[in-house]
């Protein structure tokens, strides 16, 4: 029996007009299992109640209005097509919701309702990988973390895209009830309680499409990267120097040289372990990497996983398995 106290919990999940649907059946499916023993009220609500449009085209029907958060002890906003209206009425409600102590939350782009809001002014937030730099760029006060699965901070949740809403899902309920409660709900949707690494195993390198000589040079290099073995050989390749090079790549991609070159060659690594012919150790060297030591100690630092883990999630299956 899981359940601590005789008054379920309300958990209110806001449908905004254009909701992912599968991102809001999340909550239902996580607080709403019956391991849980009732210990959540899992309710849909939207500024209109009735029937909400989704971006799959089908529609929810939703059957309570925005007075669901004013008890809710958590709201949870899901994902939606960034062109659709943000209501007034809901940002205030969220607001209001916070105010309040209640534990606010958003799966996918429901980050961006939260930042319009301003909950995620000053603190660390994440949204899904292809609209992290959108969500920094229109909101300068949020801290955004493109890698990690999801975020806490001050009782203000957010996740990465799509089943990443599991992932903050199960940690929002061992928050509540515990890891024994978060470990029965996580064995009955057969996944794993703590999934490793963060979003920057899914989210492939960035295209460099700008103009220019030392633009052009880094995208030769990226097809040949395990070949380049330093900072030095770049900025020969590049025609440039050391210094100019550190200047024009920041500009251009964000990160430093070496930084670039480390992540372009993790890249190489992730291509060649799906191809399940090759060991770890030739992986190692045809990334420019040296040994398996030497990419495993990478892996972990930007990918936060290993790569035999890599591997298990990316490499196609053997014939005749599946």
């Amino acid at each position: 029996m899981h359940k601590d106290s005789a008054t379920p919990r309300r958990i209110a999940v806001v449908a905004p007009e254009r909701v992912v649907a599968f991102d809001f059946t999340i909550p239902f499916e996580v607080f709403s299992r019956p391991e849980l023993c009732g210990a959540f009220d899992v309710v849909g609500c939207a500024e209109r109640p009735g029937v909400v449009t989704t971006t799959t085209s089908i529609g929810l029907c939703v059957d309570a209005d925005l007075s669901a958060v004013v008890e809710a002890h958590a709201v949870i906003v899901p994902g939606f097509d960034l062109a659709a209206r943000q209501p007034e009425s809901l940002l205030r409600a969220l607001t209001a919701a916070h105010e309040r102590g209640a534990l606010i939350a958003s799966i996918c782009t429901g980050a961006f309702i939260l930042a319009a809001a301003g909950l995620l002014d000053g603190r660390t937030a994440t949204t899904h990988w292809q609209r992290t730099a959108q969500l920094a760029t229109e909101y300068p006060n949020v801290i955004v973390d493109p890698n990690v699965l999801y975020t806490e901070q001050d009782g203000v949740f957010t996740s990465a895209g799509v089943t990443a809403g599991v992932d903050l899902c199960l940690h929002m309920l061992e928050r509540d009830l515990g890891a024994q409660s978060a470990l029965e709900v996580a064995r009955s949707l057969v996944m794993p309680r703590h999934r490793m690494g963060g979003q920057a195993q899914y989210r492939p390198a960035p295209l460099i499409s700008a103009s220019g000589p030392v633009a052009a040079a880094l995208r030769r290099v990226a097809v040949t990267v395990g070949e380049v073995r330093s900072v030095s050989e770049l900025a020969r390749k590049a025609n440039v120097s050391v210094r100019s090079l550190h200047r024009h790549c920041l500009e251009l991609t964000g990160y430093s040289p070496g930084e670039w070159l480390a992540r372009e060659k993790i890249s190489l690594a992730c291509r060649l372990l799906e191809d399940p012919t090759l060991s770890v150790d030739e992986v190692a060297m045809r990334a420019g990497l040296g040994t398996a030591s030497n990419l495993r100690l990478r892996f972990a630092s930007v990918l936060g996983v290993t790569p035999t883990a890599y591997r298990r999630a990316f490499a196609p299956l053997p014939a005749g398995t599946g």
